[in-house]
């Protein structure tokens, strides 16, 4: 069986073509300027040279047209028609409440997802684009929608609801939501199997560390708690977000910067996290260079950001009532042995004794704690298309 796995951003397509009998890539690529001048498809064959397409694509219609062209092309295609697929796991952001597992996609699932555009304006639309490509283009392929939100809707009312008035909950939905749920749900489920054991038997904090960045904590085989909230803005300090800050600092710059909301929104979104407090860069492998060259903001910067980590890692450890082992993925968690040793620097009293020699890996699975760690320490390279496709596989079954 082969499934196909769409990613559809604002002006971006990305994609793999997934051989589910061995787990293995056959194709993938991105569609970047979607509706912008100077359209680019980069297709990417498993056994084959990167093929570089140059064409407007006004429309995500044109993108995913071109994207079928490439993988059926004699020259560099991977298949000899669309009839190879058997179905399109669509990866979508937000579901609200409305779906707690990956869904086939019908009418009424389009209806939903379209509902939730008020919470998620910049990432639903694009999403919604992608999969109404997709049915026009390949009208008698399933389609199956793997939400972001959906693995954390196992979250009780305690750990979802904000104490504000709980009318903003019931008219506006406003509610702690989660981000990065298919990830999280991919590194706990491959953290047990590493480790032999049964998820449902483990306590496992999942960091998910990248320019976006969100830890959970999985008891049971269950997000019960995770850092992101309303909006992805919540949690860690991030790349350009600022995380948990005191909500009262938002009214004040209003009023001191002279700034409307859109304003607010620019400076918490895209000007703040590590390359607000560096000044340099959101970048940690530029911010990691300019400390290691006696840059005091830089250095500033990473103290932080490890800080924050290890702070909800206790916190989530707390909430479970204990902590079996904590997982490391996503760019910065799978490539920078020094922010993992820096995060796991003073967690030994949970019995996380990270191993100096084990950690100096990148990108590859490993359980880098020393070997009479009480608990693991792991580090797994997340693969959020292949827990698409495993959804996608299971539903369309």
């Amino acid at each position: 069986m082969r499934i196909f796995v769409v990613n559809c951003g604002s002006s971006s397509l990305k994609y793999q073509l997934i051989d589910m009998e061995k787990e293995k890539v056959i194709a993938k690529g991105l569609v970047e300027r979607i509706g912008i001048a100077g359209s680019v498809l980069t297709h990417q064959p498993n056994n084959g040279e990167k093929v570089v397409i140059e064409e407007d694509m006004p429309t995500h219609k044109e993108a995913l047209k071109n994207v079928i062209d490439a993988l059926v092309d004699k020259n560099y295609g991977v298949i000899k028609s669309m009839d190879e697929i058997s179905a399109v796991g669509h990866r979508v952001v937000h579901a609200g409440e409305k779906f707690a597992y990956s869904v086939v996609i019908n009418d009424e699932v389009m209806n939903a997802l379209k509902e939730c555009i008020d919470l998620a304006p910049l990432h639903n639309p694009p999403n919604i684009l992608g999969i109404e490509a997709c049915k026009e283009l390949m009208p008698n392929v399933q389609m199956v929608g793997v939400f972001d939100t959906a693995f954390h809707q196992s979250m009780l009312p305690y750990a979802y609801i904000y104490a504000l008035p709980y009318e903003y909950y019931t008219e506006y939905g406003v509610r702690r939501y989660g981000f990065h749920g298919t990830s999280h749900k991919y590194v706990a489920e491959r953290a047990a199997s590493i480790l032999g054991k049964d998820l449902k038997e483990l306590k496992i904090v999942t960091c998910h560390l990248g320019n976006g960045a969100s830890i959970t904590a999985v008891k049971d085989g269950k997000s019960i708690d995770t850092s992101m909230g309303f909006t992805p803005l919540e949690g860690l300090v991030m790349g350009t977000r600022c995380g948990d800050i005191d909500p009262a600092i938002c009214g004040f710059l209003m009023e001191n910067e002279k700034i409307d909301i859109d304003g607010l929104n620019n400076i918490l979104n895209k000007k703040s996290g590590v390359l607000g407090i560096s000044g340099i860069s959101s970048d940690f492998r530029d911010i990691e260079t300019a400390s290691k060259e006696g840059n005091k903001r830089a250095s500033l910067a990473l103290e932080v950001f490890a800080h924050n980590v290890r702070k909800y890692i206790g916190a989530y450890a707390a909430v479970m009532g204990g902590v079996d082992a904590v997982v490391f993925t996503a760019g910065l968690g799978e490539n920078s042995s020094s922010m993992r040793a820096s995060i796991c620097n003073g967690l030994e009293f949970l019995g996380l004794v990270i191993d100096e020699d084990k950690n100096n890996i990148r990108g590859e699975e490993a359980i880098i704690s020393t070997d009479d760690s009480k608990a693991k320490i792991l580090l797994i390279p997340t693969n959020e298309e292949l827990m698409i496709a495993k959804d996608t596989e299971a539903l369309i079954k």
